[in-house]
C-alpha cells in the first residue's frame, strides 16, 4: 500500500512537472520579448545563480517558515487541549475563533510592524497569525468528528485523560492537521514573500523583488523556481508524514 502510494505520487510529480515546463517553454518560444525566459536556459544557469547568493536567501526564508509554522502548530495543539477540557472553554474558543478568523490578517501588517519593528519578529508573527486559525479550526473539527461512543468506551475501560489524548484524540486529529499544513505551507510562503520585501536584505522574497527591480529576469525566474521547489519539498515531507503516521486511514 505504501509503495503504491509513493509510486502514484511520483507519477503525478513527473507528469505535473512535464506539463508545466511544456507550457512555460511554449510561452517563451512564442514570446517576442525577454519577459518570459526560456526554462531550458534557466535550468542551465541555475547552479551558477544558486552558488552566488541564493542559498543564503533560501536558508533565511526556510528558517522563518519553519519557525512560524512550528509556533502555529504549538498554539493550535494547546488550544485543542483546552478545547476538550470543558464546555465552557469550548464556548470561549469557538467565540474567539468565530470573530477572529474572518479578519484579513495581512491588513494587520502595519500594526505588527509598528509594535514589533520590521525585523525577523514581524515576519514570523505574520506567518503565525495567518495560519494559526486554519490549524485551530481544523483540529477543532477533527476533535468534533471523534465518535462519542469511542470516548465512552475508552472511559468505561478506565483510560485516563493522558491516555485518551495520546491514543484517541491525537491519532484522530493527525490527518486533519496534515491536510491543513498542506494549505498552510503555501499560505506561509505567500505571506513570507510579502513581508520579506520590507526591512531585510535576506530571503527569497527580497531576492525575487530585487532581481525584478534590477530587470534581471533570469535571476527573478530562478528565485521563483527555487521558492516553488521549497514549497513543493515541504509538501512532499507532509505527504511522507501522512503515509507513515496515517496508514490506518489509507487502509480503511
Amino acid at each position: 500500500m505504501v509503495i503504491k502510494t509513493i509510486q502514484s505520487n511520483l507519477l503525478k510529480i513527473l507528469l505535473g512537472f512535464l506539463i508545466i515546463n511544456i507550457i512555460w517553454f511554449t510561452a517563451s518560444y512564442f514570446s517576442n520579448t525577454n519577459l518570459i525566459v526560456n526554462p531550458i536556459e534557466l535550468y542551465k544557469s541555475l547552479p551558477k545563480i544558486w552558488s552566488q547568493s541564493m542559498n543564503t536567501h533560501l536558508l533565511a526564508s526556510l528558517k522563518r517558515i519553519l519557525l512560524g509554522v512550528g509556533i502555529a502548530i504549538g498554539i493550535g495543539l494547546l488550544i485543542t487541549f483546552l478545547f476538550i477540557q470543558s464546555n465552557k472553554t469550548k464556548l470561549i474558543i469557538d467565540s474567539i475563533v468565530y470573530i477572529s478568523y474572518p479578519i484579513p490578517k495581512l491588513a494587520l501588517l502595519p500594526i505588527v510592524m509598528l509594535l514589533a519593528g520590521i525585523g525577523e519578529t514581524t515576519k514570523i508573527i505574520m506567518i503565525v497569525l495567518i495560519i494559526v486559525f486554519q490549524i485551530i479550526i481544523s483540529l477543532r473539527d477533527g476533535v468534533n468528528k471523534i465518535p462519542k461512543e469511542s470516548l465512552l468506551v475508552a472511559t468505561s475501560l478506565g483510560i485516563n485523560e493522558k491516555q485518551k489524548l495520546r491514543h484517541i484524540i491525537l491519532p484522530a486529529i493527525t490527518p486533519d492537521l496534515l491536510s491543513t499544513l498542506r494549505v498552510a505551507i503555501g499560505t506561509a510562503i505567500s505571506v513570507l514573500f510579502v513581508t520579506e520585501t520590507y526591512g531585510t536584505n535576506k530571503g527569497m522574497g527580497y531576492f525575487i523583488v530585487d532581481s525584478w527591480m534590477r530587470i534581471n529576469y533570469m535571476h527573478m525566474y530562478a528565485g521563483i523556481v527555487i521558492l516553488s521547489l521549497l514549497g513543493f519539498l515541504l509538501f512532499i515531507i507532509i505527504d511522507l508524514l501522512e503515509i507513515s503516521t496515517c496508514q490506518w486511514l489509507k487502509s480503511s
